[in-house]
């Protein structure tokens, strides 16, 4: 059993590092000339440190298997910053997609006590696609 407030912050902590938008690198393709990204991260104090995730990326893609596997890349490379960090010891990331225009990211975090956390796509969790 996770106690609440642990479990508070972890949602918390995924939801921040899922919903942020991290920068663009510069061979990535996007819609105009703009890369987005937090202005932190130009400022690190950890080399290559970042924050958010590229999903934002996948906005206006055609939801494909491939776009399916990209977004899971995404969300686990936002969230490799948990595992990084000791805060919790497994990360697992899932998705189903729900239509042609809906995936849902799934993320099981283990804690140390070895405890699992399982935050399931609601409304707040949904990727969506404008195809």
């Amino acid at each position: 059993m996770i106690a609440d407030a642990l479990h508070a912050d972890l949602t918390r902590a995924v939801t921040i590092s899922l919903f942020t938008w991290r920068r663009a690198a510069t061979d990535e393709p996007v819609d105009d000339d703009e890369r987005f990204g937090w202005w932190g991260d130009s400022y690190p104090i950890i080399a290559d440190d970042r924050i958010g995730s590229r999903l934002w990326l996948l906005r206006r893609v055609k939801l494909t298997t491939q776009t399916q596997r990209d977004a899971e890349f995404y969300a686990r490379e936002a969230l490799q910053w948990l595992l990084d960090d000791g805060q919790v010891i497994g990360l697992e990331v899932g998705s189903e997609q729900v239509d042609i225009n809906r995936l849902n990211l799934r993320i099981t975090l283990t804690v140390p006590s070895g405890a699992r956390l399982d935050i399931n796509p609601s409304s707040a969790w949904q990727v969506i696609y404008a195809v």
